[in-house]
């Protein structure tokens, strides 16, 4: 079996009872793997602050710290943030089976544990998350300004460009790890759409951080893009990829900021005669009958 596991695959056991200490760190060391000590949760919270371990086997119930509470504050750090956490109990209960879950764990295995099991529950995890680490490691190389959140609107990670332009923008996202309330306000509702939800504005000075959806990753998990929109940039986008003039592209701009046609005309100092006048021209160019479709066009324009 040794051949068939990385050699420095390392393993943190959470767990408070020296019998399956014993029999887990046994298995697992003859399976070729580095084992890693914790009794309670401050202890693993210490622990991972000089190693980082590829797994963590988490006991759930523990005196002190549980293993849920422990997840969630492991969870928290975005150099833990991709390790597998596998919980171990006797609880079987399907409420214990979702708090784990909900928590951080990736699994969930019940005592007494069979090694055998366990080991081949591993293999599958350490692939995963290093197939996942991977893919992410190229979007950090690739510059780009991504993001990942859970529906609750929570920073998952983002790529280095995504984590300055928060942190220039967002007083405290990067401590707190997360993202202002219109924004998960907007998050949330994703899970319930089939479509792709239309981006989000966030104010943030005189330029827009814009924030867009692009996939669903896991099944709490979704990825997103951030675009710092440059308002005379955008606007030059609108006019010069969708033919309009100047002041066309300077209504649809503000249109597809979510601005009523009232607000449009208070902005830019016109009637909203003029306003509605502008919008039929821009309709027409565009090939579309409403506002939603000309914000899609207009946000693929300027974004693309």
């Amino acid at each position: 079996m040794n051949d068939t596991l990385h050699p420095r695959d390392i393993v943190l056991i959470v767990e408070d009872s020296v019998d399956n200490l014993g029999m887990l760190t046994q298995a697992l060391e003859e399976s070729g793997m580095t084992v890693l000590i914790a009794i309670d949760g401050d202890a693993a919270l210490a622990l991972v602050g000089e190693i980082t371990p590829d797994i963590i086997l988490m006991d759930a119930m523990m005196p002190g710290k549980d293993g849920f509470e422990t997840t969630r504050l492991l969870k928290r750090s975005d150099s833990l943030s991709h390790v597998p956490v596998v919980f171990m109990t006797g609880l079987s209960e399907t409420e214990h089976i979702v708090k784990g879950l909900e928590a951080g764990g990736v699994d969930y295995v019940t005592k007494p544990v069979a090694p055998d099991e366990l080991v081949a529950r591993i293999r599958v995890h350490l692939a995963n998350a290093r197939a996942t680490q991977g893919a992410r490691m190229a979007l950090d190389a690739s510059g780009r300004h991504l993001l990942a959140v859970n529906a609750s609107g929570e920073l998952l990670w983002a790529t280095p460009q995504a984590r300055r332009l928060l942190a220039d923008r967002m007083t405290g996202v990067p401590d707190h790890l997360i993202l202002p309330l219109a924004v998960r306000a907007w998050v949330s509702k994703i899970p319930g759409t089939n479509a792709s939800p239309s981006p989000v504005t966030v104010e943030t000075g005189p330029r827009k951080l814009q924030i867009s959806f692009l996939a669903r990753t896991g099944p709490d998990q979704f990825m997103l893009r951030l675009t710092e929109e440059d308002p005379e940039s955008a606007q030059s986008a609108l006019r010069d990829k969708l033919s309009l003039t100047n002041r066309e592209a300077e209504v649809l701009l503000w249109l597809a900021r979510g601005k009523s046609n009232k607000d449009i005309a208070e902005i830019l100092g016109l009637s909203p005669r003029t306003v509605n006048k502008h919008l039929e021209q821009i309709y027409s160019k565009l090939g579309v009958e409403n506002r939603a479709s000309a914000t899609a066009i207009a946000t693929q324009a300027w974004s693309g």
